[in-house]
């Protein structure tokens, strides 16, 4: 029988800001308990990492950890490091299916040589790239879902024909579905309306096929109590272990902030913790969009206006345009950063989990992308939702409102919410009796993330009978 000392596991992990630093942190969770991983990654997340002097390169594989069994491993996804992956997707995806997946599986398999990897824990979108080295080598794959339980069971059942959908044009066309509340097709994740780009949509349907065909185990990073219906309604498709949240430990244990697990592809401005410092309690409306998300100059007018308009103080993220992007540089409305001085911070990239930690962060205008939702739940902070496509729209509709931790902005498909509106939004969380019973909500879904994580929580427990289950499968291959 083999020890849990020998037990390896490689994960290979998409190059996305909201996927690697979940990667990582699950990395964290398995190896205090005694799990060697090796994260296989492209050579873009280390060229981010180290222009961001976040992570030198002599210390790359060095991350936070007693144990030291966690290494970095990366491969070319065969285009050049300032190709701006974001705007020609297609070329991209291209890549990666035929130069990336090649290169990859050189990568595993040179790795597989020198260690005994138990099982290859994949992100979604790379799971098809990976499914002939893993029979190769003969080693079982799970993957590790990075979206809600309920996103996954919406688009298995439709991209393997498991129930019968309207049509997908109408975007207020209702639906019901097993284990989860009515839907419109609005409500439905972007990436399965006949509108998102084909290469893309392709992506989803691939991953779907290959979950019926080489997938052992479904991890998800959420938390059983948060969505016992749609966990229920996921399972039912297929087994999976819940262990979200997957954040840094600060954000539980509020122990030191400097040791937090994660991974930063651009240059943090920690001067914002220090503008935080100088404000109140629950008074700076945070905005952010993530890693992908490029608002039109439309949408920053409108944020701008409403911003300008409520008299709040806000700390305001907007990602720098990526070297060699077509993308243009969005423009502040005239005027707007003088009449908002003092009371506003414009930063290019922050350390968000510190951010919603701050006693200061009242609420947080988000496009509710999966990773920040967790990270406001955990933090107890309440939500402005401005989802914006694949995912985040199922999200928005599920999760915000079945929390009731926050609002959802109203406007219509292919619109951009009004100035009068984002200003009914904060004044709803941010004033009045509402607020304080959105806060108080918040809250208490803090405490449930806390209870999921501790020794004997259904998270805790989860991963404990995931590395048993690998533990067995691997035992009952050698034998």
């Amino acid at each position: 029988m083999a020890t849990m000392e020998e037990v390896s596991v490689m994960i290979v992990s998409n190059a996305a800001q909201g996927h690697i630093n979940p990667t990582l942190r699950f990395a964290n969770r398995l190896i205090s308990k005694n799990v060697h991983v090796t994260i296989v990654t492209t050579e873009l997340v280390q060229n981010r990492i180290l222009n961001a002097h976040n992570v030198p390169s002599t210390t790359l594989n060095q991350q936070p950890s007693q144990n030291k069994q966690i290494q970095f491993e990366f491969f070319s996804d065969g285009l050049s490091l300032d190709f701006d992956r974001e705007k020609n997707s297609e070329t991209f995806i291209n890549s990666m299916k035929t130069i990336g997946a090649k290169n990859m599986s050189t990568l595993i398999t040179n790795l597989a040589k020198v260690r005994d990897y138990y099982c290859i824990i994949v992100d979604p979108v790379l799971l098809t790239n990976i499914e002939n080295v893993s029979n190769e080598l003969n080693i079982p794959v799970a993957f590790l879902w990075m979206q809600p339980c309920a996103t996954f069971s919406i688009s298995y059942r439709y991209f393997r024909n498991v129930n019968s959908f309207p049509d997908l044009n109408n975007p207020n066309e209702i639906v019901q579905l097993p284990g989860l509340p009515l839907l419109k097709v609005r409500d439905f994740p972007t990436y399965m309306l006949p509108s998102f780009p084909p290469h893309c949509r392709q992506i989803m349907v691939d991953m779907c096929q290959a979950c019926d065909t080489n997938v052992k185990w479904v991890i998800a990073n959420t938390v059983y109590e948060w969505e016992v219906e749609g966990v229920k309604s996921m399972s039912s498709l297929s087994p999976v272990y819940t262990i979200g949240p997957l954040v840094s430990d600060f954000m539980i244990e509020k122990n030191d902030v400097s040791n937090n697990n994660m991974i930063n592809m651009w240059n943090v401005e920690d001067s914002c913790i220090d503008w935080l410092d100088n404000k109140p309690n629950s008074s700076v409306i945070y905005i952010a969009f993530g890693s992908i998300v490029v608002l039109t100059q439309k949408e920053v007018d409108n944020i701008a206006n409403a911003l300008k308009n409520s008299k709040k103080s806000f700390l305001w993220v907007i990602k720098p345009t990526l070297k060699g992007s077509e993308n243009d540089a969005t423009e502040f409305p005239k005027g707007f950063l003088e009449e908002t001085k003092g009371r506003g911070l414009v930063v290019t990239w922050c350390n968000q989990e510190k951010v919603l930690s701050h006693p200061a962060v009242a609420c947080f205008l988000s496009h509710c992308g999966w990773s920040s939702m967790i990270e406001s739940v955990t933090a107890g902070v309440p939500v402005i939702g401005y989802p914006y496509w694949l995912d985040q729209p199922t999200i928005a509709k599920i999760i915000v409102k079945q929390f009731e931790n926050g609002v959802i902005l109203n406007y219509e498909v292919n619109e951009v919410p009004s100035v009068e509106e984002i200003e009914r939004c904060i004044k709803e969380v941010m004033e009045g009796q509402e607020a304080k019973e959105i806060k108080k909500r918040a809250v208490d879904l803090k405490v449930s993330v806390k209870k999921a994580l501790e020794e004997g929580g259904s998270s805790d427990k989860s991963i404990d009978q995931f590395i048993n289950d690998v533990v067995d499968a691997h035992n009952l291959a050698k034998a």
